[in-house]
């Protein structure tokens, strides 16, 4: 009896970027961790099959599922079972990891599902009520399958064991970790990205999109409330959602187009000379399943001043400034303080070290424990 353990990598697409690098990240993690009798076996689109080469010594330990079928497709739950049946023969020790909650609901094997945030619950004005209602029922349904939970956080799992009531046992916080390339930069990378992007020496810096739940709006009335003390300007980076214009209309309002920069959407090798370019990063979100750019920010070495809401305080430690997202004069304040060398200095510090904590090694090595107790006890705890 092998066990094989089935990681569902259909998502690691453009489409799903976030869940796309924690696919990715997953994948390049484990297979060191193999005991020698254990395989990882990938399920992906063979439209994708250049991304998931194996190149490490293990590769033989690595066996790769064809299924052309997409998460949104009825035909999944058909399709990926029947995938699944060539690993079947004469192998119980079968089990399938999800990393979205739309899979296939009628597995015969223990199923993982990895759990994000409930943003779509949470911010009802995000989404229609048909969305909300398959969200619920989907998510349900999600549920209902996996034997075991992997949560990013131990917020996140809070969250869902409270909204969907479920047994916090079910449920293992696996925490997500800056990719490797987060780290601090040669002063001729800062170089290159503060040319191309025309930045000055130094800025406070806000990286992710421009929901509503990210609290935009706030950053902005708090840096014109501060900027009175001082002309640091403010980049703000990050794909752009045209159906949320308050940010930019509230710069105008506020004649600060001089003082906020807008990047849009950038390249990942980018990010960390972003990062590192910064004099600080600030991260106002109302909500997060995790908060992973805090962590970017820090691991380039870059002071943090974020929210102390969901996620972030579990996330940042005592290594960023916290404030409460709805007190602009709060935000206002932690820039005022950032503004203080020592301060900054002393933010760095601890910044890497906080982001030291995390690391894709570890998550691997927990979610893999979860497969192995599975494979002990199939029915989950």
């Amino acid at each position: 009896m092998k066990p094989t353990y089935v990681l569902d990598a259909r998502t690691a697409t453009p489409h799903f970027p976030g869940i796309g690098r924690y696919v990715k990240n997953l994948l390049q993690a484990m297979p060191p961790l193999l005991a020698a009798d254990e395989e990882l076996a990938v399920l992906f689109d063979p439209q994708h099959s250049g991304q998931f080469a194996q190149k490490d010594a293990r590769r033989s330990q690595i066996v790769h599922v064809y299924a052309a079928s997409s998460p949104f497709a009825l035909q999944q739950q058909w399709q990926i079972p029947q995938a699944l049946r060539s690993l079947k023969p004469g192998n119980d020790a079968l089990v399938y990891h999800s990393p979205y909650y739309l899979m296939p609901y009628f597995l015969a094997m223990p199923a993982v599902l990895t759990f994000y945030d409930l943003i779509p619950l949470f911010f009802p004005h995000y989404v229609s009520p048909r969305a909300r209602l398959l969200f619920r029922f989907t998510m349900r349904m999600a549920l209902r399958t996996a034997q075991q939970i992997l949560s990013i956080s131990q917020s996140a799992a809070q969250d869902l064991a409270q909204y969907f009531a479920l047994d916090p046992q079910r449920i293992t916080t696996t925490p997500l970790a800056p990719d490797p390339c987060f780290c601090p930069q040669p002063q001729a990378e800062i170089e290159r990205v503060r040319q191309k992007y025309g930045l000055p020496a130094g800025f406070f810096l806000y990286f992710g999109i421009n929901k509503p739940h990210k609290n935009l709006p706030a950053l902005i009335s708090a840096y014109a409330e501060w900027r009175t003390k001082a002309a640091l300007p403010l980049v703000i980076a990050g794909a752009w959602d045209q159906r949320y214009p308050e940010s930019k209309q509230l710069v105008a309002q506020k004649k600060l187009a001089e003082a906020v920069t807008f990047l849009g959407s950038m390249p990942d090798d980018d990010l960390p000379g972003l990062y590192a370019a910064a004099t600080a990063f600030i991260f106002p979100s109302r909500y997060e399943g995790f908060g992973l750019p805090v962590l970017e920010a820090m691991a380039c070495g870059t002071p943090v001043a974020c929210s102390n809401t969901s996620s972030l305080p579990e996330v940042a430690g005592d290594a960023a400034l916290l404030f409460a997202p709805d007190s602009p004069s709060a935000l206002a304040h932690a820039l005022s303080q950032l503004m203080d060398a020592p301060t900054r200095l002393q933010m760095r510090d601890r910044g890497l070290q906080q982001a030291a904590r995390f690391t894709w090694q570890r998550t691997a090595q927990q979610t893999l424990a979860v497969y192995r107790n599975l494979v002990k006890n199939p029915a989950g705890p």
